[in-house]
């Protein structure tokens, strides 16, 4: 028996090398997703939407709401033609570990369904990124305001319409970003957009604003050359 433990001490010392080894050569291992996701790369992205589906404003709570009030019944067909800048490299632990990027979006609107016809604005965003290491699918969440004018009608008498042009936007977004290669991505997610106009133009007419929900689909290319000039 006394001669069994020094061998199985000796077994057990080289396990826990060799998983130590192993360990430790994972964690050296290139992450192609360095050339990615770095600090100031810059990137035109061309996204879709169709948002059918009407909500109450999800912040209803915070501005004297009950969620109980009649939904408006649209569908907005929006247009982002963006540039993202990635303002960091990656960096954060575990599954927080990723980079953000600062979005800057033209918005034209189609509203195929609803009082008024068109909707255009500018938005400003920001898109945290979360990367698993080596994987080419990366979850992501973000958020965007933003400004513009609709062709209301409330002015027109139109019930449930918009009470002025100038109105805001906020949108709330998730999904998950697949990478082909450093230079070009698409990404798929669930928006959520709310325009409308902060009540500026009560009491002369109602805030009645627009709350929707459906499927985004993007594209993404990068600008310039990759990084340390390498070739994609």
């Amino acid at each position: 028996m006394t001669k069994r433990i020094p061998a199985l001490m000796l077994f057990l010392t080289c396990l826990t090398y060799s998983a130590s080894s192993v360990g430790q050569k994972s964690k050296t291992l290139p992450d192609f997703n360095d050339e990615i996701y770095y600090r100031n790369k810059l990137e035109f992205s061309q996204e879709f939407g169709v948002l059918p589906i009407n909500i109450p404003f999800v912040f209803d709570l915070f501005v004297g709401g009950n969620y109980s009030e009649s939904w408006r019944h649209y569908t907005l067909v929006p247009v982002f033609p963006s540039l993202r800048w990635h303002m960091g490299k990656l960096n954060g632990p575990g599954v927080l570990r990723g980079n953000t990027d600062l979005t800057a979006s033209l918005s034209f609107t189609a509203i195929p369904r609803g009082p008024e016809t068109r909707y255009g604005a500018f938005d400003l965003g920001v898109r945290r990124n979360f990367v698993h290491r080596n994987w080419r699918t990366a979850p992501y969440f973000e958020f965007r305001l933003g400004a513009g004018y609709i062709d209301a009608k409330g002015p027109d008498h139109v019930q449930l319409a918009q009470g002025q042009d100038f109105t805001f936007t906020l949108m709330l977004g998730s999904g998950a970003r697949y990478n082909f290669n450093p230079r070009y991505s698409m990404a798929i997610g669930a928006t959520y957009m709310h325009v409308s106009n902060l009540y500026l133009s009560e009491p002369k007419y109602i805030d009645n604003g627009i709350n929707v929900v459906g499927p985004l689909v993007g594209f993404n290319m990068r600008v310039g050359k990759p990084k340390h000039g390498e070739e994609d």
